[in-house]
Formats: structure tokens, C-alpha cells, sequence
């Protein structure tokens, strides 16, 4: 496994933040097809949306139409899982192209990827894969989120994988990585409360160290979903409502970072906008009474 991440490229050691302005607070819903006609046709009081960025990136077409019309209407994000920024392989300069155009395109608020890994040798699995915890592995994905950054013209958010295996070479914790990746590149975390609840139970730390060790004003946004209890592990499936300690964790998040905006994740039966609706209104509430 440490094969995938022989570290190829000179390091750009930046600490690069491009001009940004947020438009997006309280808690917004991710955009599934299933809805598009409700939304567009009622307009619910939302305060945003998140896309799945590869989703939209074909020159024409129905998808890119329906997600203009939203545009429209609501500030977005992008959200992708197609950078693959803990490979070696180096970025797809075709794929980072069309994202750039899609961004020019619909102006999101913010573009966010993984710490993770999804190809190698050009050759795509359909799972976010973990990386190692090691200096090289951090220095690969250094690399690869600064030239992204570049390309994109834009600071870009990464999001803390959820996982269900530690590697005997790692020689950090998740949070040393991921903190020094925000410092050398510049780029802010999309902390997944239900992702860091999973990992924490999966591999027995402590999510609340994890979460007083971020920097304080580096987390742009906050993800929540529902995990499935498989009973010797937790398994991220974003197919559930979020569960009562993945709440009691957000609470935890908030009182130390404020009031960060916060997404509602399904991915998979997907239920009816109203229950989509209900999980953001507990959000808000939880939003209102710590911040």
C-alpha cells in the first residue's frame, strides 16, 4: 500500500488563501434529482444547497440545466469525489478542467473534495480509499491540493474521511495530518461530524481531542448524516437520520468553532424532501442555541 504514495512532485510548501465571500449559513440540504421538481416548483425556505459536482460535468444537458435553475434561486457548494488527492498519479487535467468550468459556470460559495484516494495508474474505483497517516502520504497530498487550488483559482475545502482500518506505518493521527495539510496549503476542512464519529468509534480514539487539536479558524463547513451500526463497526452509509451521538458531537463542534454552515448528507434512500427538511430544522435549532 505505502507504493501508491511515492511522493513524485516538488512540494509547494504555500500558505495561499484566495479572495473568498460566504454567502451560505444555518443549515442546507445536499441536492438529490428525486427533488429537483419540488424545490422548483415550491421554492422551500433553504438556505442552500450542495451538488455533487461530478454530477454536472457533462458539456449539456438536462443535469446542468435543472442545476442552473437551482443556482437561480439558492447559493451552492460543490462537493466532488473525483480529485483523488491522496494518489500518486497526478491530477486529471481533464477532470479538473471541466470542474473549473463548472465552477465558472454556477459560482458556488465553496468546492470541496477528499482526503482520499480514488485512482491509480488513471485507472478509477467507485470507493473514497484511506491513505497512511505518514509524512509522505502528507506531503503527496500537499502537493496535489496546491496545484488544484492553482488550477481553480480558489481555496479549496477537504473533507476528513470516515474509515475501518489503521495502517502500521502511519506515524501520526488523522488530526496532526489533516492540520498540517490546512497549514501548508492554506486550504479549510469540511469537518463530517458523522465521518469523525465513525472513525472514532471504528478505531477507539477520542473524537472531542480530535476536534480541540483543529485550528480554530479553519473549518468552513460542517457535514452531518446517518451511519449504520453493523455491530463490531460503524459504517458510513449516508442513508440514515443522524443519530443521537453524532448530534451530541455537533454540539461539541459548534461550541468551539460557532456558527459554521451545516449540511444534511443522504446519499442513499434517499426519503422524501420533508424528512430532508425535518433533519435541517434540528440543525438549526442546535445552530440558534450554541451560536
Amino acid at each position: 500500500m505505502a507504493g501508491f504514495f511515492v511522493f513524485l512532485c516538488g512540494i509547494s510548501m504555500t500558505d495561499k488563501r484566495f479572495p473568498e465571500v460566504s454567502n451560505i449559513t444555518g443549515a442546507g440540504l445536499g441536492l438529490r434529482s428525486s427533488h429537483y421538481q419540488h424545490i422548483l416548483e415550491t421554492k422551500p425556505d433553504v438556505p442552500w444547497f450542495e451538488l455533487l459536482s461530478d454530477n454536472y460535468m457533462g458539456e449539456g444537458g438536462l443535469p446542468i440545466v435543472r442545476a442552473e435553475a437551482i443556482r437561480d434561486l439558492y447559493p451552492i457548494t460543490l462537493h466532488g469525489v473525483g480529485m483523488s488527492l491522496g494518489s500518486a498519479d497526478a491530477l486529471n487535467a481533464d477532470y479538473m478542467a471541466r470542474l473549473k468550468r463548472l465552477a465558472d459556470r454556477l459560482e458556488p460559495t465553496y468546492i470541496s473534495d477528499h482526503i482520499a484516494w480514488v485512482s491509480i495508474d488513471g485507472q478509477y474505483t467507485h470507493d473514497l480509499l484511506p491513505l497512511p497517516y505518514t509524512l509522505e502520504a502528507q506531503k503527496n497530498i500537499i502537493d496535489k491540493i496546491s496545484k488544484a487550488q492553482d488550477l481553480l483559482g480558489r481555496t479549496l475545502l477537504i473533507e476528513n474521511p470516515s474509515s475501518y482500518l489503521m495502517f502500521n506505518c502511519s506515524e501520526m493521527t488523522e488530526e496532526e495530518f489533516v492540520s498540517g495539510v490546512l497549514k501548508q496549503t492554506g486550504c479549510q476542512l469540511l469537518l463530517d461530524v458523522n465521518n469523525l464519529y465513525v472513525s472514532a468509534q471504528n478505531h477507539k480514539f477520542s473524537a472531542e481531542k480530535y476536534l480541540a487539536a483543529l485550528p480554530k479558524d479553519g473549518i468552513k463547513e460542517i457535514h452531518l448524516a446517518g451511519y449504520e451500526d453493523k455491530g463490531d463497526y460503524l459504517f458510513d452509509t449516508h442513508g440514515y437520520t443522524v443519530h443521537d451521538p453524532v448530534w451530541k458531537l455537533y454540539k461539541e463542534a459548534l461550541s468551539l468553532f460557532g456558527a459554521i454552515p451545516t449540511l444534511i448528507e443522504w446519499d442513499t434512500d434517499v426519503p422524501d424532501f420533508d424528512e430532508l427538511v425535518g433533519e435541517s430544522r434540528k440543525a438549526h435549532k442546535i445552530f440558534d442555541d450554541i451560536t
